[in-house]
């Protein structure tokens, strides 16, 4: 057994478990994975037992838990300081801090009518105001990171980092529904696709059968919010 232990929900759906769970695997140390199949009778009873927020995803190590993606995103750079999560210069790594902070607190009509769901492929869908602000501001986001910080590497600020796992559930989102970018995000985009971590969750949510009804847009669906 692992001394960590990550707690996620449904791979296809849940976007928070997405986040942490890379934390966890770009330590390269042992990880037990414990997936809770969300929205079922017992579930909140399961999750509560591992989480005192009820909530995934959570990481265990040894006595501790740490709930909250960001937080597990933080703890894990404790564990693993020999990884890439943060850049070092002060002006990319205020930048990298910004925007991951803005994903954890903002973006809420994206994250309310373009739930992830990696199985589902969707075009020509219009879309709504709000949501249409939501994606021209990540654009901009990323359009900005790639080009100032990003030249050492295919990622936000280079090499894979904690602010490229903030962003991982909001590049699934874009290729699900079809959402039309800039070159540049287009680029990272298929740079994160490719990331073999990415792929890994990926492929195993697509092999997933429970369906949640909240992830799911309307077959006849014409716009998103």
């Amino acid at each position: 057994m692992a001394d960590l232990k990550i707690i996620i929900g449904n791979k296809n759906y849940s976007t928070w478990s997405l986040r942490g769970w890379l934390a966890a695997m770009h330590t390269g140390l042992p990880v037990d994975e414990v997936k809770i199949d969300l929205y079922t009778p017992g579930s909140k009873a399961e999750l509560l037992r591992h989480s005192p927020s009820g909530l995934v995803p959570a990481l265990l190590h040894k006595d501790i838990v740490v709930w909250d993606s960001l937080a597990i995103i933080d703890y894990c750079a404790r564990l693993a300081p020999g990884k890439f999560w943060w850049p070092e210069d002060n002006a990319a790594y205020a930048f990298a801090r910004s925007i991951a902070a803005e994903m954890h607190s903002g973006f809420i009509a994206l994250r309310t009518h373009a739930p992830m769901n990696i199985k589902a492929k969707w075009s020509s869908l219009t879309l709504g105001e709000s949501v249409a602000h939501d994606v021209a501001r990540i654009d901009t986001l990323w359009s900005e990171a790639r080009e100032r910080f990003g030249n050492d590497g295919d990622f936000l600020f280079g090499g894979f980092s904690a602010a490229d796992m903030m962003f991982a559930p909001v590049v699934h989102r874009f290729e699900t529904y079809g959402i039309d970018v800039s070159p540049t995000v287009r680029t990272y985009m298929d740079a994160m696709l490719a990331q073999p971590l990415m792929q890994q969750w990926a492929k195993e949510g697509r092999a997933e059968t429970a369906v949640i009804a909240a992830g799911e847009v309307p077959k006849d669906a014409t716009q998103l919010g």
